[in-house]
C-alpha cells in the first residue's frame, strides 16, 4: 500500500492425513499498518497421538512473498480457572508531541523455551497519562497454562496510527502474584531503562479457582523388532515379504515407517534400538532371536526411522533367513530396559513386525505378563497372508493374557494384520496412515493405565533444556 503498511491476517487450515482434504480452521484478527504482526488470537486444536496432522497457514496479503511465519504450540493443561482483572496507571511517560499518550497494555506468557507469546491486548485509552482500562476476563491457561509461577510479562505502549507504537515500559509478574491482589491492590513498577513510572494500585478478582496440575511429561522410547524367519521367502524374489523393490516399499518397511514416523516425535534423541530375530548370522551361521540390525551389539541404536530402514535393508543382504519365530527374547530385552525406569518419566514401546505363527507361545505369554507390570507397550503388526490366531490371543482386549496362574496387570499388546489396512487402489500413503492410526490409538491409555497402577500423579513440566521432548498429548494443542 502506498500510504502505509499492509493489513495482515493469518488463516490456518487443517489437513486430515487419511482423507487428504483440507478446510479452513479459523482466522486471526486483522492488524493494520505493520509488516511484523503479532497476533493475539489462539487456536485450540484437538490433538490425536496416533495421527500425523498437517497444518497449512495462509497470509492474507496476496500477490507477494510475505516473509516468515513464526508460531508456537503447547499442550494445554487441564486448568479451568478464569481470571477477571482491571488495571489502571498513573504518571505514564508522555509520547505524543501534540498530546499526552494513548496507552494500551500487551500481556505475554512465557513459553517452555524461555520466549514469550502474546496472550492479551487491552483497548487503547486516548490522550491520558493516567489510564483506567476496562475489566477483562482471561482463561488462566491462556495466561500461564495453569502454571501459577510461570512468568507473565506486561508491556505498556503508546498507540500510533501508523502502527509504530511507542514503547513506554514493562513489568514482569506471575499469576500467583496477580492473585494476591484479590483483597488488596497490587502495585507494579513500569520500567524502561532510565525511566520509571508507577502503575496505580491494580485490582484483580478471580471468578473461581480449581487448581489443576500440568500433565506429566513422559519420554517415549521406541524399539523395533523384525522377523527374519525363512517363512518370509527369499528376499531376492518378488514373492518374498522382504523383497526390496526399486519401485515401492515392502510390507515390513511400510509398517515400520508408518508407526515410526508418528512415534519418533516423542523420542527426543531420535535414536532407536532395532533388532531382528529368527536368522543365522555371519560368519558362523549361529541362530539368533535378538540381534542388532546395525551389527553393533554394544550400541543397537539407529539414527531416526531412516536409519532403522537402512540397517534393515543392510541386514537382509548379510544374514540368512531361518527360524523359528520366537518373540520372548526380544520382549525380555526391552523389558530389562523398562525395569530400570519405573517412575513415570519414561515409557517403552516395542514394535514387532512378523509374518507367521509364534513358536514360543508359552514363553511369550510369560514375557507379556511380566512386561505388563512395567512401563511398556507392545505393538505387533502381522504382514502377509498367514493366519494370526495366536496373535489375537496376546491382544487381551477380551481375555487378559495369563501365564502360570498369573494374569497380566494391564492389556499392553495391540495386534493388527497389515492386510486389513492396505488401500485397494494401491495408495501406500493412505495404507500407512490407516495402520498408524489404529496401532497407536491405545498407547496413551496404556501409558495412563501404568501411571494409575503405580499411583504416579501428574508432574510439573520438565526444566527447559537444549533438547526438548514433545509431551505425550491427550488433550488439546494451542497454537
Amino acid at each position: 500500500e502506498t500510504m502505509g503498511s499492509r493489513k495482515a491476517r493469518l488463516k490456518p487450515h487443517t489437513k486430515d492425513s487419511c482423507l487428504i482434504e483440507s478446510g479452513q480452521f479459523g482466522r486471526t484478527e486483522v492488524i493494520d499498518n505493520t509488516l511484523n504482526p503479532d497476533f493475539v488470537r489462539k487456536f485450540v486444536l484437538d490433538f490425536f497421538f496416533e495421527e500425523k496432522q498437517n497444518l497449512r497457514f495462509d497470509v492474507g496479503i496476496p500477490g507477494k512473498k510475505c516473509g516468515n511465519i513464526i508460531f508456537t504450540a503447547e499442550e494445554l493443561s487441564n486448568c479451568r480457572d478464569i481470571a477477571t482483572m482491571q488495571l489502571c496507571a498513573n504518571k505514564l511517560d508522555k509520547k505524543d508531541f501534540f498530546g499526552k499518550s494513548d496507552p494500551f497494555l500487551v500481556f505475554y506468557r512465557s513459553n517452555e523455551d524461555g520466549t514469550f507469546t502474546i496472550c492479551h491486548k487491552t483497548e487503547v485509552i486516548k490522550n491520558t497519562l493516567n489510564p483506567v482500562w476496562q475489566p477483562f476476563t482471561i482463561p488462566v491457561r491462556a495466561l500461564c497454562n495453569g502454571d501459577y509461577d510461570r512468568t507473565v510479562k506486561v508491556d505498556v505502549y503508546d498507540w500510533d496510527r501508523n502502527g509504530s507504537h511507542d514503547f513506554i515500559g514493562e513489568f514482569t509478574t506471575s499469576y500467583r502474584e496477580f492473585s494476591r491482589g484479590q483483597s488488596q491492590f497490587n502495585v507494579y513498577e513500569v520500567k524502561k531503562e532510565k525511566n520509571r513510572e508507577h502503575l496505580q494500585p491494580a485490582t484483580l478478582n478471580l471468578l473461581f479457582i480449581v487448581i489443576n496440575h500440568c500433565l506429566t511429561r513422559t519420554q517415549l522410547n521406541f524399539t523395533v523388532a523384525i522377523d527374519f524367519t525363512a517363512s518370509n521367502g527369499n528376499p531376492s524374489q518378488p514373492t518374498s515379504l522382504h523383497y526390496m523393490s526399486p519401485y515401492q516399499m515392502n510390507a515390513y518397511a511400510m509398517a515400520l515407517k508408518a508407526v515410526g514416523e508418528i512415534i519418533q516425535d516423542y523420542d527426543s534423541d531420535k535414536m532407536f534400538p532395532a533388532y531382528g530375530f529368527g536368522a543365522k548370522l555371519p560368519p558362523d551361521g549361529k541362530i539368533s532371536h535378538v540381534f542388532p540390525l546395525n551389527s553393533n551389539s554394544e550400541n543397537p541404536n539407529c539414527v531416526g526411522i531412516e536409519g532403522v530402514l537402512e540397517a534393515y535393508f543392510q541386514s537382509l543382504r548379510t544374514v540368512q533367513l531361518y527360524g523359528p519365530t520366537n518373540f520372548a527374547p526380544v520382549i525380555n530385552q526391552v523389558a530389562r530396559c523398562a525395569e530400570d525406569v519405573t517412575d513415570g518419566s519414561q515409557y517403552f514401546v516395542l514394535l514387532m513386525i512378523t509374518d507367521g505363527v509364534i513358536s514360543d507361545m508359552v514363553q511369550t505369554k510369560e514375557a507379556v505378563v511380566n512386561a505388563a507390570a512395567l512401563p511398556m507397550s507392545i505393538i505387533i503388526v502381522g504382514v502377509g497372508p498367514a493366519e494370526f490366531d495366536a496373535m489375537e490371543e496376546l491382544d487381551g482386549d477380551e481375555v487378559r493374557v495369563s501365564s502360570k496362574g498369573r494374569i497380566a496387570e494391564r492389556d499392553i499388546v495391540q495386534f493388527v494384520p497389515f492386510r486389513d489396512y492396505i488401500d485397494r487402489q494401491g495408495n501406500q500413503v493412505l495404507s500407512m496412515a490407516r495402520l498408524a492410526k489404529d496401532v497407536l490409538a491405545e498407547i496413551p491409555e496404556q501409558l495412563l493405565g501404568f501411571m494409575k497402577t503405580r499411583d504416579i500423579g501428574p508432574q510439573p513440566a520438565l526444566p527447559t533444556s537444549t533438547t526438548t521432548t514433545a509431551p505425550l498429548g491427550l488433550n488439546n494443542l494451542c497454537i
